[in-house]
């Protein structure tokens, strides 16, 4: 990629600034209908995008009728326009103000076993997605639990990468280049801490292995499982979702995962991975309007199979 020069990256960061600021002086609720008008307009227009997202949604859910998996998707492109209008306002929550926008009520069958493996100094690794509000789940997650370590990959302009960053560490949370990150993060790991990582992209083949995703093989990273079982830390699958009767996020977490430890490294890898998709594609079914499924899951093929996106 090319390097970009002074005034394209300043350009880049005034139009991202102005975005965010328009965003966020509106009320709340202006704002996210202008996100959800942007989410629609992108519905229409990105012809590529929807394309894709139709051609997902018609290898995850065939029973549907076409007109179903339209709802989904147009749905689901508004979600993104709401996340982008909520993150717009991060600098104005507080812990006094959090429960409007987003709350949590504790399980507590959930609640003790997550307290227990503090107990017993292990590791979380926070299973997310792009699914709800990623960006929110992350930045509440220290009002809830604690500060969590998060991987991201760094930005192609310094000034946004800056400003980003600002945003999603205001609360104690702490950023780790995805660059050479794996002594770091065994360290947070191995002394009981809590990290956060996105896993429902495709992955190369030299990353990854093919599970089931909604019934069809996925080629998905290993680094979670391989984590989990280097540092002896349970995954946790958490999620924020948006529920519409209450006008507000909640936190929705599946069962804590063990990983799998028969002292087959190979298998116990990929039974562990296989159960980290399951947990995903659980609350993608629950909340299918709220999945990116504009992203290329199934572009890694095993070998001898056909393209599914031509």
């Amino acid at each position: 990629m090319a390097k970009k020069n002074s005034p394209q990256i300043w350009l880049e960061y005034l139009a991202a600034r102005t975005i965010l600021f328009m965003l966020r002086v509106l009320p709340r609720n202006a704002a996210m209908k202008i996100g959800i008008s942007a989410g629609s307009f992108g519905f229409r227009r990105l012809d590529k995008l929807r394309k894709v997202g139709e051609r997902n949604l018609e290898l995850a859910f065939p029973e549907k009728t076409a007109e179903e998996r339209a709802i989904i998707l147009k749905a689901a492109f508004q979600n993104m326009g709401r996340v982008m209008a909520v993150v717009s306002r991060f600098d104005d929550l507080s812990r006094q103000n959090l429960g409007d926008l987003i709350e949590y009520e504790p399980d507590p069958v959930f609640a003790e076993q997550y307290e227990r493996t503090k107990t017993d100094g292990r590791g979380r690794i926070i299973l997310g997605g792009h699914m709800g509000n990623w960006e929110l789940q992350a930045f509440t997650y220290p009002l809830f639990f604690e500060p969590l370590t998060f991987l991201a990959r760094r930005m192609d302009n310094p000034l946004i990468e800056k400003m980003i960053v600002g945003i999603r560490t205001r609360l104690g949370n702490k950023q780790i280049d995805k660059t050479n990150s794996a002594s770091p993060i065994l360290r947070t790991l191995r002394s009981g801490g809590t990290l956060g990582v996105l896993a429902d992209v495709n992955s190369h083949p030299k990353e990854g292995v093919f599970v089931p995703f909604f019934g069809i093989p996925a080629c998905t990273a290993t680094g979670i499982a391989m984590l989990a079982l280097r540092a002896n830390a349970v995954i946790v699958p958490m999620f924020a979702i948006w529920d519409n009767e209450r006008g507000k996020y909640f936190i929705y977490h599946d069962e804590i995962i063990d990983p799998v430890s028969t002292g087959d490294r190979k298998s116990d890898v990929e039974r562990t991975t296989a159960l980290c998709v399951a947990a995903t594609e659980r609350v993608i079914r629950a909340y299918p309007e709220q999945w990116i499924w504009i992203h290329r899951r199934w572009k890694t093929r095993p070998p001898g199979e056909p393209d599914l996106y031509e």
